[in-house]
Parts: structure tokens; sequence; C-alpha cells
């Protein structure tokens, strides 16, 4: 018989001067997400000391917006991420505030009729200047006018190259923070934000900007050369957890043998054998999004492994919880546990 009455519930008890991460000790031995939360926490420090860990990260939804930017900026410096892949919003719209613009607070019920008539761009409960937004773009499409306009770009090529120039300028964005600190940062939906917008004033002054998107994703995969092991983190879901995901699943059809040269952890499915799988070790999900109505977003691990993107032997969770109440609570443990720069992959080397 199964021993069910190996892990008691521990009633929380409030302390002066307890540290976060001490609390979430304290959340592990309780319930429901609160629970969830600290096995996240825990999954990711286990995967942030494995050394044979490589970690992708996925940054979804326009999350830049709500003071979270600089929690992306700290993993990327610490080296906790190897591999950044995000939505166009989120890593543009952390480069107003890295201008010195800002985001501000407002009530969700505010009269939005008004709003528009002032300039100003509602995020539910913030809100920003549509100048200070424009500002932003015209600032990327000065970079894009930069460019060599017969050359072909990769996501993570354009971005490599536009945090760079940021940096120099002391704008010191995500992507500037990880074209200094050598990680690959990939936008697979890059056109869906002031990227494409900033595309659009370079066409008006006689710049078109050619973006491959065949070319990011051969380039994301052939990163899958030499490693071992893989983590993935998801803050959201959308289309930067579904392209990781696929990292898993699908790298190995570069390869006329359908091997991923060096790569460790191959799976096989029965009748399928010229197919190679190498699924995640561990996985982290911070998400609000429901398995039922069947999108990505909200689709479980459980579900991942009858594709091969999971593996019932590794470490996952899903907490279901906002992005951001969770990613300080969970950023903040880290730091008081681990306290230390992670050598990490530095894959953006292997471009230069």
């Amino acid at each position: 018989m199964a021993d069910y009455f190996k892990e008691k519930v521990v009633a929380i008890k409030p302390a002066k001067d307890k540290k976060i991460s001490q609390i979430l000790n304290d959340m592990r031995k309780t319930g429901f997400q609160g629970r969830s939360l600290a096995e996240a926490a825990e999954v990711l420090e286990a995967m942030i000391v494995d050394k044979d860990t490589t970690i992708l990260f996925g940054y979804a939804a326009s999350l830049s917006t709500t003071g979270q930017w600089e929690i992306i900026k700290w993993l990327i410096e610490n080296h906790y991420i190897d591999i950044l892949v995000a939505t166009g919003a989120n890593l543009s719209e952390d480069i107003v505030e890295a201008m010195g613009y800002s985001y501000y607070q407002c009530k969700p019920n505010v009269d939005d009729e008004a709003f528009f008539k002032q300039g100003f761009n509602r995020y539910y409960d913030l809100f920003g200047k549509e100048t200070d937004y424009l500002e932003m773009t015209e600032l990327i499409a000065g970079f894009i006018i930069t460019l060599d306009k017969n050359h072909m770009y990769s996501s993570r090529e354009f971005l490599h190259l536009f945090g760079k120039w940021l940096w120099k300028k002391g704008i010191k964005s995500i992507v500037a923070a990880a074209a200094e600190n050598n990680i690959p940062v990939f936008c697979p939906a890059i056109i869906d934000s002031p990227y494409g917008d900033a595309a659009l004033i370079a066409e008006s002054k006689g710049f078109h900007l050619i973006l491959d998107g065949v070319k990011d994703y051969v380039e994301f995969m052939r990163l899958s050369e030499n490693v071992k092991d893989t983590a993935v983190v998801y803050i959201g879901g959308g289309v930067p957890k579904d392209f990781i995901q696929l990292f898993a699943v699908t790298a190995d059809l570069l390869y006329p043998d359908r091997k991923v040269p060096n790569r460790a952890g191959s799976q096989i499915r029965e009748g399928v054998t010229e197919e190679q799988y190498y699924p995640h070790k561990y996985a982290v999900q911070i998400t609000t999004d429901s398995p039922q109505w069947g999108s990505l977003s909200g689709c479980t691990f459980d579900e991942a492994v009858s594709w091969g993107k999971e593996t019932k032997q590794g470490r996952y969770i899903q907490c279901y919880c906002d992005a951001t109440i969770a990613l300080p609570i969970i950023s903040h443990a880290l730091a008081e546990r681990l306290n230390v720069k992670r050598e990490g992959r530095q894959f953006g080397l292997r471009f230069k």
C-alpha cells in the first residue's frame, strides 16, 4: 500500500525578518499554487546548478511594461539563461525605460477615450506615453538603416547587432545585456511588435529589411549540437514556448542520418526509428492558461510527454499564477539561495 501519510501539510507561521527563500520553503509544505510556486523555485535552482544542462528561457506576452524586464536582465547577467526566446513586445517595450522614460500606474476602469486623446496607451492597470513609444520605435528604425540591405538576417543576428548598438549608446535593455553576455536571443514573431513598425519606417526611407525565418530556425536548431541535457523555463506560453519545445523533437531533421551531432540522451518511438527525440530534463512554466481549451500556452508537460518533448523521468512543474507575482518571488529566492554567477554556455560565441 502506498505511503499516503509520508508528507504532512505544515501550517505557515508568520515571522519577522523571514527571507523569501524561507517563505517558499514553508509554502512547499502547503498546497495548491503556493506549493507549485515553491516547487518551481526548486526545479529552477536544480537546473542552474546542473553543469551539464543548457537552459532555454521563453518570455511571452508583454511583461516588460510591468517592471519585470530588469529580472530578465539579472538572469542573463548571471548566465541563468543560455538561450532566450521572447516576443517582440518584451524585447522592445523595455527599451522605453532603458532610454530613461517610464510607464505609469492607473486604474483599469479609466476613461480610455480620454487616454486616446491625451496620447496614452493602456496595459490593463498601467499606461505609457505614445510619444515615448514612438521614440523607441524610431530608435529601432535608426538602427535598421545602418544595416546591410543586401543581407538576410535571422532574428538572432539582428537582435545581437542591435544589442551591441544599444550597449554602446548606454541603453542597457534586455537585448543589450544579452549581446554583452553572449546570450543568443531569438524572436520568431518579431514583426508583430515595434520591430515591425520600425521596419515600415525604414521602408519609408528606402531601406528594405530582410529577416529570414528559416535561417532563424536553422540557427536555433544547430545550437542543439554538443548539448547533453536541456532545461526549459516558460513565463507565459505562446510562440516562445512552442519554439523552444521543438528544440527537443525537430533538430534531428537538419541531419541526413536524423541524429544531432554529439547530442546525448536520444530516444526513439516504436515503429518510427528514423526520428530522434531529446526530451527536456527540467521544465518550469508560469502560466494562467488552462489545458482544456487546447492552446499550447495551457498544454501540460504531461501531454508533452506524448510528443517526446518531456519525459516522465524528468523534473517538471507548472504553476498557475500571474507572472508578475511569481517571477519576482522566484528570482529573489534564487538570489538568496545561489548568490553566484553561473558559468553558462555562451552560445553566442558560436556565431563569431
